[in-house]
């Protein structure tokens, strides 16, 4: 599990979060509602693990400060569609959603945290 990982291995926590979103959008039904929300959510669980590359190459504090946000936001985005998905019934293993919902959670905190620490920083 995700979970037990080193934690401070924050993109190799979002790529693996990145591969289990697609292992749930796979999961969704071939239907009009599970086809939209298939694209959701590999939209937006995916994309946090790419913004924290270009986080990593920054020009700027204040660009890494928008570039996490930016992952914050997509990680909240990607909480909301597991809600939904969870919600409808729209996949019957309940493990996989809460493993996506708990890892989601988690670096949810993490980076509402890092920002936190970064906007500090920025005034040193």
């Amino acid at each position: 599990m995700i979970a037990d990982m080193n934690k401070f291995d924050l993109e190799e926590r979002l790529i693996r979060f990145a591969a289990m979103i697609i292992r749930l959008a796979d999961a969704l039904p071939n239907t009009p509602i599970g086809n939209h929300m298939k694209g959701q959510i590999v939209r937006s669980g995916t994309s946090p693990a790419l913004n924290y590359g270009e986080a990593q190459s920054a020009e700027s504090k204040n660009d890494f400060i928008h570039k996490m946000s930016v992952c914050l936001k997509e990680l909240r985005e990607t909480f909301v569609a597991i809600k939904i998905i969870k919600y409808s019934g729209l996949v019957k293993n309940l493990n996989m959603l809460q493993d996506c919902y708990n890892e989601n959670n988690e670096l949810i905190s993490i980076f509402v945290k890092s920002i936190e620490t970064a906007k500090k920083n920025k005034n040193k």
